[in-house]
């Protein structure tokens, strides 16, 4: 009779000694990198930290911390110039948030449904105003305007941030364009859709949280852009961001803090609303390419 023997449960091996401590040096902090991220840190958040605290200063001073006041804030508010130029900022930043958006998202579905050789260089030209240097935009820009004697005003200033930005639009919606399966438009047209219809009730939801993601993104941009407002305003009320630029010229003033801190928190909760819109509608491929996912 032949007894069968039962495999015997065997202790796991112990790593050696030395796999042991290289497995400790790997999993321990390198501390060189967590103090340089740290300086880093510091050194592009502390500039930043002074201004918001000092536009809580209740003294007129830029050294001297007298202790908490909302008096610059208060300052901002009854200010008609400073209010004025707010009110130029939102809408230069509605109007171009609107154009780039619809342009943005024709171009978008353009390049990706054209599979030529022209589709590849448009692609390719798109790409161009997100490498090159601002102020040669807005240098452009200014030059374009003023051979086609075409005055500078806020109209300008929409349609230079309407051009800018209209690359940032495609490339955030190029990618959720190319993981939409085209067998769904066919399907629809398969039902008695037009391709019109096809394109408003099937593609178009699709893209939604992306869009609005991407808007919200534009109005940001376009609110604390400097450069391309500055080369292509006018005598209208200038943008918040000219505006401010113009008062520094001659000494900082306290209520240049309250209006900096404010610019800052309302781009950060914009910022923040872009990348959280592409998980509130629980997609994803809205704002990747920016988040690093």
């Amino acid at each position: 009779m032949t007894l069968l023997r039962l495999p015997t449960a065997t202790a796991p091996a112990r790593p050696a000694p030395r796999a042991r401590a290289r497995r400790g040096r790997a999993d321990r902090r390198p501390r060189l990198l967590v103090a340089v991220t740290a300086v880093f840190f510091v050194l592009l958040y502390l500039p930043i930290g002074v201004v918001t605290l000092f536009s809580f200063n209740s003294k007129k001073s830029l050294t001297v911390f007298g202790g908490f006041s909302l008096r610059w804030y208060r300052a901002f508010v009854h200010d008609d110039v400073l209010l004025a130029s707010l009110g130029t900022s939102l809408r230069i930043s509605l109007v171009a948030m609107a154009g780039s958006v619809v342009l943005g998202v024709a171009l978008a579905l353009g390049l990706v449904r054209c599979r030529t050789r022209l589709g590849s260089l448009a692609g390719l030209v798109m790409l161009v105003p997100l490498i090159t240097p601002e102020i040669v935009t807005g240098v452009a820009s200014m030059l374009l305007f003023k051979g086609l004697g075409v005055a500078l005003s806020t109209g300008t200033v929409m349609l230079a941030e309407i051009t800018f930005s209209i690359s940032y639009v495609t490339v955030i919606l190029r990618s959720r364009v190319a993981a939409l399966h085209p067998e769904v438009e066919e399907a629809a047209m398969d039902l008695g859709a037009t391709r019109w219809q096809a394109l408003r009730l099937v593609t178009l939801p699709a893209l939604l949280p992306a869009v609005l993601a991407s808007a919200v993104l534009i109005f940001a941009l376009v609110f604390d852009d400097f450069v391309l407002a500055y080369f292509t305003t006018g005598v209208d009320p200038q943008p918040l961001s000219v505006r401010i630029y113009s008062a520094i010229r001659f000494g900082v003033q306290p209520t240049i803090n309250a209006v900096g801190t404010l610019m800052l928190a309302g781009s950060v909760a914009l910022i923040a609303l872009a990348l959280f819109i592409p998980r509130l509608f629980g997609r994803r491929g809205g704002l990747d390419i920016l988040s690093g996912e």
